[in-house]
């Protein structure tokens, strides 16, 4: 890896920790706060809401500013935010510090993005983002894994304080080692919107909001559904996020790949179809061990394959607005991320089983294949 590029792909592990480790340690929180496991949930979608909210705005704002004051301020307040969330005693409090602590998410990315490609070496581009995105992957491979495990045995609470070390290491890289660059902002922040506008963007975002949200609304409760409904041992979650970890960078691959041989937006449908298939497999068969294991690693390659289609669509279709269209589909994501956590919930409010999270996901994925079918029918030309 390029020195230069490691603190993006630092800040971009300690981003995927804080994101994912709590759908690891919801019944731990839960406990804790006094609350019930979908009430929970509301604190992995409130974290989403701060990411929708500060990708766009934060990007707005700071955007004529270089990018490494951008990023190191953006991690300080990642890591007052995830540092308050460690001592936090009460839900209310919670949810506006997780709020809080989503809001450098996208605007992190957005920047880094661009960054990575101006320091990329000519042709090399995408290699260079895909190395920061492997903070991401490696986030849920050992990291989350990692800090669950370490919930579990100490407090959930250690785990945000994990998360807030990351977020100083990533400080201290982005000083030493990210050279000073100018503003990225090369047109003004009105044309650099004028994009949003368009019909066609708010396609995207909402293939990629209410797509994702189908994944989502079974990763936010998978905790649950493994002790509950597979009926492993709450000391096994760990191992569990270890394989849907594994399979999330197998399907980074495996997008990248897709997106390359085939139109993206084929892709995108293509692994959207895998994604209900897969979703609907939860649902059924999740009281049988082994096969719930498969649809772990399943599941999660198909959380990251489908990212690299939608980017790439939207990235091509918004030509002079990389910086805000890059925050734009942070948002989306995590739009995704609000929606399942939200709509996963509603069966448990009911009393139905944690299998049921993973057929209203199958429901949402299969709104935005539909949409993804229209994209493709209407942009066939483009993309």
């Amino acid at each position: 890896m390029d020195r230069r590029i490691f603190p993006l792909a630092l800040g971009a592990l300690g981003i995927g920790t804080t994101e994912f480790v709590i759908m690891g340690l919801l019944p731990d929180v839960a406990k804790s706060l006094n609350i019930s496991i979908p009430q929970a949930g509301h604190l992995i979608s409130s974290y989403a809401f701060g990411v929708v909210v500060g990708a766009p705005v934060l990007i707005a704002f700071a955007a004529k500013y270089p990018p490494k004051k951008i990023l190191s301020y953006l991690m300080i307040a990642f890591v007052i935010f995830n540092g308050l969330s460690a001592l936090v005693n009460d839900y209310y409090t919670m949810m506006i510090v997780r709020f809080l602590s989503g809001l450098p998410h996208g605007a992190f990315f957005g920047v880094g993005t661009v960054v990575a490609t101006r320091l990329a070496k000519p042709g090399k581009q995408a290699q260079s983002i895909a190395m920061m995105f492997t903070g991401l992957t490696l986030a849920n491979l050992a990291m989350v894994p990692f800090v669950t495990w370490l919930g579990h045995q100490l407090s959930w609470r250690y785990a945000f304080g994990v998360v807030s070390v990351l977020g100083l290491l990533t400080l201290i890289s982005l000083k030493f080692l990210l050279p000073y660059m100018d503003s990225l902002r090369t047109t003004t922040l009105k044309d650099e919107l004028e994009f949003f506008k368009s019909a066609k963007a708010w396609h995207i975002i909402a293939i990629t909001g209410i797509g994702f949200g189908g994944l989502f609304a079974w990763f936010s409760y998978i905790t649950p559904l493994m002790t509950t409904v597979s009926r492993f041992d709450k000391d096994f979650i760990a191992y569990i996020m270890v394989l849907a970890g594994a399979g999330m960078v197998i399907g980074n691959f495996l997008g990248g790949v897709m997106a390359d041989k085939m139109r993206p937006a084929l892709a995108a449908a293509i692994l959207l179809t895998a994604m209900i298939l897969a979703l609907i497999g939860v649902f059924l068969f999740s009281e049988n061990q082994s096969v719930s294991l498969v649809l772990t690693f399943v599941c999660g390659a198909l959380s990251m394959a489908v990212g690299t289609p939608v980017n790439i669509i939207m990235l091509r279709s918004a030509k002079n607005s990389e910086m805000m269209a890059a925050a734009f589909m942070q948002a989306a994501f995590n739009v995704g991320n609000s929606l399942g956590a939200f709509f996963g919930g509603l069966p448990l409010e009911f009393g139905l089983s944690y299998s049921y999270p993973s057929l209203v996901g199958a429901g949402l994925a299969g709104i935005g294949l539909l949409l993804c079918l229209a994209f493709i029918k209407k942009y066939k030309p483009v993309i």
